[in-house]
């Protein structure tokens, strides 16, 4: 079985993109499970801090590990958007096979600063863990949005310059770069997001040497994941568009099945759609008809 390091590099060289989607509760874990196994296709599921509190750092752990000692498959655990040393060194520490450490927001010295302490715990400690930094803030919600993220850096004047990409891997170490290229977390609830900047992610995956990871999936047209995953993306993280889906089709078997009182029951038809639903994101990401 692939680690979670060759199946990255493999993606990079192949061109085309690992998936990563966010869960909280089990149907959602199930369904990214099912469809990912189908494909044959290594697959990572994300925790961010506040969905990490709902599910116990160490559970997800125990939980992610047994699925792939028990089924010999590769998928992956990664620390969504950790905000301080604490929090990495939590994931760090209950068993995660990567972790991002989320400056975005920081002025640029003390995001190179801070990214790298949580490098150097990650090697101290546990060597075999991926360490993920981002640079160019996108907004932090994965959530419908009335506006685009105040801040957020999306007009091309406005995102990482390749120099400063180039400074910040080589002095923080980090295994893998998310770089803001146009991209926001959360969709927009009457608008399409933004498109995403193809040159700059080609002049990145030429000027870098870590993989390419591309947050705020939700809202991206299929043309756009196809052109940035050609020009360079090795990962694609998606969050709200599970979310929103995960929330219509309960509402819809709650109102089909009005005096169904058993959880499992009601959301099967919800596990049933966004497993269809990832599948269909997997099969862009990878080439695969």
């Amino acid at each position: 079985m692939v680690t979670l390091k060759e199946a990255i590099h493999e993606a990079r060289k192949n061109k085309i993109a690992l998936g990563h989607f966010n869960v909280s509760d089990l149907a959602a874990l199930r369904a990214i499970f099912q469809a990912a196994r189908k494909l044959g296709t290594p697959v990572l599921i994300g925790v961010s801090e506040g969905e990490r509190e709902f599910v116990d750092p160490h559970n997800i752990a125990r939980l992610v590990q047994g699925l792939r000692e028990r089924y010999d498959f590769p998928i992956f655990l990664n620390a969504d958007h950790c905000h301080s040393l604490e929090s990495v060194k939590i994931a760090v520490d209950a068993g995660f096979d990567s972790i991002i450490f989320d400056g975005a927001n920081l002025p640029f010295e003390e995001n190179i600063a801070k990214t790298k302490e949580a490098v150097d715990y990650a090697e101290s400690t546990h060597p075999e863990i991926l360490v993920e930094g981002e640079l160019g803030y996108i907004g932090t919600s994965s959530s419908l949005l009335e506006s685009l993220p105040e801040g957020a850096a999306v007009e091309e004047k406005d995102l990482p310059t390749v120099e400063q990409a180039k400074e910040f891997v080589e002095k923080t170490g980090v295994d893998l770069f998310a770089p803001a290229v146009g991209n926001v977390h959360g969709m927009l609830k009457n608008a399409p997001n933004p498109k995403l900047h193809i040159q700059r992610i080609k002049e990145l995956r030429d000027a870098v040497k870590a993989p390419l990871v591309l947050h705020g999936g939700s809202g991206i047209s299929d043309q756009d994941f196809k052109n940035a995953i050609q020009a360079g993306i090795s990962m694609v993280h998606i969050n709200t568009e599970l979310r929103k889906l995960w929330r219509i089709e309960l509402e819809k078997s709650l109102k089909e099945h009005p005096d169904e009182v058993a959880p499992y029951k009601l959301l099967n038809p919800v596990v049933s759609a966004l497993e269809q639903y990832i599948e269909a994101r997997l099969r862009l990401f990878t080439g695969k008809s």
